[in-house]
């Protein structure tokens, strides 16, 4: 029987660095109607900065085990930690879209990098409960990454700026560092060891696990499309103000921290296969009234209802495919289910944005409904993949 779950030191100082990526990450997106203005920049410009983030994301996910096993997780993660504040300061100071990108793609690697330790070191620390907090991480990062739209429309509408926004998290890193000075981060070594003996040659990925990357990729596609364009959709489509376009985006994230808490509440005493795809299907009955809604009111509620579904296709998915392989191959998998991640990023808001300036941002939105019925689909065969494997 496996010990009962429980929050340590280090649980809580994975959540707090998780919610600090999210928030830091999700910026990016509320406040590129700013951007957009000041820089008078096209769609296509302005999904270049989402794209550099992802492309670190991406490297991120290549190099992330050999740096792991290199220099081990305590240095990568508060290494990756203050990457990403630095990236974000150059971001502040910087008055060209040259230089806003790059430094998008710096905020990007050493960002995703603590990301990517959290979840390996949290799958090890808590074992065959993984679940549970691989959830509530991504819980706390929800609840932070709310917190990004109402900075960002806030600080704009009281006169600091949107800039304030990326200082505030910056300055964030600092409490963490002085709250949980000296705290180790569990090592491979930490963890249960697996059967097979030390020199055995490392097993390629199973298959069933491949189905659950593609799964992460197309779901973080849908998430990331919605995130970063949409306030501008609410603004130019919906016809909202850009401050309440940029605040409003608070609604996805608030259905996020719902569908997380009540998702991790569930993942406690029901399978996680069934689970996962009702998440997909109640992402696509919100997604469509946000996308095709003729009145405001709708576009916000399905919003909210696509929020609560898109909130727990990732660390399901992330859950699943971590206990789909053996101990050993843990950092492996993590690492490349944030390549998945951030090839999502990468190439799907950048899609979107160059067929908004040629068709509209509406119609450019079909290629998110397409890739969520496809997500979907995929989860139910990954659900009978793994029926049989059982």
């Amino acid at each position: 029987m496996s010990s009962p779950f429980a929050r340590d030191r280090f649980t809580w100082l994975a959540y707090w660095m998780l919610a600090y990526f999210a928030y830091m990450q999700t910026a990016l997106g509320p406040l590129m109607p700013f951007l957009r203005d000041e820089l008078d920049l096209s769609y296509t410009v302005s999904g270049l900065h989402l794209s550099a983030f992802a492309a670190g994301m991406a490297l991120a996910g290549v190099v992330g085990d050999h740096l792991a096993r290199r220099w081990g997780r305590d240095r990568v993660l508060w290494g990756g930690g203050v990457g990403m504040a630095l990236g974000a300061l150059l971001f502040v100071v910087a008055q060209r879209s040259a230089l806003t990108i790059a430094s998008a793609l710096i905020m990007g690697l050493p960002g995703t990098l603590v990301m990517i330790m959290v979840q390996a070191a949290l799958s090890d620390r808590h074992g065959a409960r993984r679940a549970i907090p691989l959830t509530e991480s991504n819980i706390a990062a929800s609840v932070s990454a709310g917190l990004a739209p109402l900075m960002v429309g806030t600080l704009e509408r009281v006169g600091i700026g949107w800039r304030g926004a990326l200082v505030l998290g910056a300055l964030s890193l600092i409490g963490l560092a002085l709250h949980f000075r000296g705290e180790p981060i569990p090592d491979p070594a930490d963890a249960p060891e697996s059967d097979a003996p030390p020199a055995a040659p490392v097993a390629p990925l199973p298959a069933i696990y491949w189905v659950y990357w593609l799964v992460v990729f197309l779901s973080v596609s849908v998430e990331w499309c919605v995130v970063f364009w949409g306030a501008d959709f609410m603004d130019n489509t919906v016809g909202l103000s850009k401050e309440d376009a940029s605040t409003l985006m608070t609604v996805f994230f608030a259905a996020m921290v719902i569908g997380r808490v009540s998702g991790s509440r569930l993942s406690r005493a029901l399978p996680i296969g069934p689970l996962l795809l009702g998440a997909a299907l109640v992402a696509v009955t919100g997604f469509f009234p946000f996308w095709l809604a003729p009145l405001s009111a709708l576009n916000i509620a399905g919003l909210f209802l696509a929020g609560l579904g898109i909130a727990n296709l990732f660390p399901l998915t992330l859950s699943t495919a971590s206990g789909a392989v053996p101990p050993r191959q843990v950092n492996a998998a993590s690492s490349r289910i944030t390549l998945a991640a951030g090839l999502a990023i990468l190439i799907t808001p950048q899609v979107l944005g160059s067929l908004a300036d040629q068709i509209g941002i509406r119609s450019a939105f079909a290629v998110a409904a397409a890739f969520l019925l496809v997500a979907t689909g995929a989860i139910w065969v990954a659900n009978r993949l793994a029926q049989r494997r059982a």
